[in-house]
This record gives C-alpha cells, sequence and structure tokens, in this order.
C-alpha cells in the first residue's frame, strides 16, 4: 500500500546517477483571483505579479505564476502567510479580489538530476524541454493536473495535490530506476 507522501519527511525520497526526487518542505500557498489592474497587489505582496501565463516573478520569500488571464498562486515562507493575508484584505475595498490560502491542498516534489527531463517525459504529453528556465505550466502528467516550475535546466519543482502524490510518487520512483539502468 501506498503512504501519503505527505507522511514523509522533507528530503531525498528517491534517487540514483539518472535523477532525484525529493519531498520539499511545506510551504504557505494562495490562490489569487483578480481582474483589472492589479498594481496595487503589487505592492501589497512585494512581488510584481506576472504578466503572461505561464511566467513567474520571485523574492527571496515569495514567488507568483500566473495560471490564467485572472488567476495566480502564489508560494511563501510558512511565518509570512498571515502578513500576506492581511495586506490583500487592506485592499478590498478598492480592488475586489480573491486572496485563499490553499496551503494543505498541495506538496512539492523536486525532480533533479542530468536525465531528469527523460523522467518528464514518462508522464507527460509536452516536450519539458520547451519550458523556459522561471517559467512554470499547470499541465497534465499521467493523467493528474500538476503545476511544473522550471528553476533550472536541469530542475523542476512539481505541485500535486495530496490525493494525487502517491500515484505520481510511484511513476517517478519507476523511472528513475528505469533511467539508472540505461545509464
Amino acid at each position: 500500500m501506498l503512504h501519503p507522501v505527505s507522511q514523509h519527511q522533507p528530503g531525498v525520497l528517491v534517487a540514483s546517477v539518472a535523477a532525484q526526487v525529493s519531498l520539499c518542505a511545506p510551504v504557505a500557498r494562495l490562490s489569487l483571483r483578480a481582474k483589472g489592474d492589479v498594481t496595487p497587489l503589487t505592492g501589497a505582496f512585494g512581488v510584481s505579479l506576472p504578466s503572461g501565463i505561464g511566467t513567474c516573478a520571485e523574492t527571496d520569500r515569495l514567488s507568483a505564476v500566473r495560471l490564467g488571464p485572472d488567476e495566480w498562486l502564489m508560494k511563501a515562507e510558512v511565518d509570512d502567510l498571515p502578513a500576506i493575508l492581511s495586506a490583500g484584505e487592506r485592499l478590498y475595498d478598492t480592488l475586489p479580489h480573491s486572496l485563499v490560502d490553499v496551503s494543505g491542498r498541495e506538496v512539492t516534489l523536486e525532480l533533479s538530476g542530468p536525465k531528469v527531463l527523460d523522467l518528464l517525459t514518462l508522464g507527460m504529453a509536452r516536450d519539458p524541454e520547451m519550458i523556459p528556465v522561471g517559467d512554470a505550466r499547470r499541465l497534465n502528467f499521467d493523467g493528474v493536473t500538476v503545476l511544473l516550475w522550471r528553476k533550472a535546466e536541469d530542475r523542476f519543482e512539481m505541485d500535486i495535490w495530496h490525493s494525487f502524490a502517491p500515484h505520481i510518487l510511484s511513476l517517478l520512483k519507476t523511472g528513475v530506476a528505469e533511467l539508472a539502468a540505461e545509464v
């Protein structure tokens, strides 16, 4: 039986000479929906909300990705969550928006290594190499909707809903082993 990924401690879950999959430490996650001029939100949160779908903006404590015309996902340090929610609340009267704490919804896996692009192709139809470093894409990975952030040429972060994480981790473990056998 598979154990929920959330029961694991952050750290390496599976590794080989080909690729490595690690569980990232918990972060605060916020779903932001807003229309029109979002400049006041940029000032309130301290990060420029990206304008292009799939593009990201980051500071040392907060990252944001634009998922749609009026949708962003922000990830921050857990300790910063109350201040971010409070900053959003102060703007409700002048800029109607929805800012929802979805921190408990997902886990993040880090995928890295020399064969990480090959590992990703095991579950997705698109070419992961086409995702520029610094961008993110919401996509299907073996039938599961995930958010894939490209952090470096050979490093990605994958946000997965808790209920689907054991399935995805099982697939990735198999892929890491298969790729290691080819090296």
